[in-house]
C-alpha cells in the first residue's frame, strides 16, 4: 500500500473518532429516575454527563429529612390531646400535631385542618408509603377527618382523641384499616397548593 494511502486512512480514522466522541457538555445528563448502576455504566462509557454526585447528594438529603420528620414526631410521644392544640405545651389535636412536626423539622407551614392538609399535598398509593408521609382516616363520619404521620412498618404516630396522648398505632388493626381514607406526600421543596390554603378555623380535626 502506498505511504500516502496509509496516511489518508489514518487521518480518516482520527476524524471519525473525534466525531464519535462529542464534548461532555453536549452529552445528556443522567436522569434521577435511572438506576444508579446504569448511570455509572453510561457515565463510564461517556454516554451521559457524570452527575451522580449531585443525585446521591439529593438522595441523602431526602433520607435525612425523612429521618428528622420521624424523629421529631416520635419526640412528641405522650403529649396530651387537646382540640385546637398546636404545641407540646398546650397539647395537640391530630392536624395540629402534623403541622407542628413539619413546621419544626422543615419550616413548612401546613394548613390547619386535616382535610385541608389532604387537599394541599400529593396523593400517593398506600403501597408507596414512606416514613414521613401523611395518612388520613374517617373518624368523624366524614372523609379526611383525622391525620397522622407514617413511621414505617405499617405504623403511624398521631394525636388520637380527647383523653388520650400522642402514640403509635398499627394501620392494619381492624379499626384503622376500616377507616383509612388515603395517603399523601408533602413535597418539602415546592410550595403548597395555594387553593387549599383556606381561612383557618380554630378547630383542628
Amino acid at each position: 500500500m502506498p505511504r500516502w494511502t496509509a496516511v489518508f486512512i489514518l487521518a480518516c480514522c482520527v476524524a471519525s473518532a473525534a466525531q464519535a466522541a462529542p464534548p461532555e457538555s453536549s452529552l445528556p445528563a443522567a436522569s434521577p429516575e435511572m438506576p444508579a448502576d446504569m448511570q455509572r455504566a453510561l457515565a463510564e462509557r461517556g454516554l451521559v454527563r457524570q452527575t451522580l454526585g449531585h443525585i446521591e447528594q439529593v438522595g441523602q438529603t431526602m433520607r435525612d429529612t425523612t429521618s428528622d420528620l420521624v424523629g421529631t414526631a416520635m419526640g412528641f410521644l405522650g403529649v396530651p390531646y387537646r382540640r385546637g392544640g398546636n404545641s407540646a405545651e398546650s397539647g395537640f389535636d391530630c392536624s395540629g400535631f402534623v403541622r407542628a412536626v413539619y413546621s419544626q423539622t422543615v419550616g413548612l407551614v401546613l394548613p390547619r385542618r386535616a382535610n385541608e392538609q389532604a387537599a394541599a399535598t400529593d396523593t400517593i398509593e398506600k403501597r408507596d408509603l414512606q416514613p414521613g408521609d401523611l395518612v388520613f382516616f374517617n373518624t368523624m363520619r366524614r372523609t379526611f377527618s383525622h391525620v397522622g404521620i407514617y413511621v414505617g412498618d405499617g405504623k403511624f404516630v398521631h394525636a388520637p382523641r380527647s383523653g388520650a396522648k400522642v402514640r403509635v398505632e398499627d394501620m392494619d388493626s381492624s379499626y384503622w384499616k376500616r377507616r383509612f381514607d388515603g395517603a399523601r406526600r408533602v413535597e418539602t421543596d415546592t410550595p403548597l397548593d395555594a387553593s387549599a390554603l383556606t381561612k383557618l378555623g380554630a378547630g383542628g380535626n
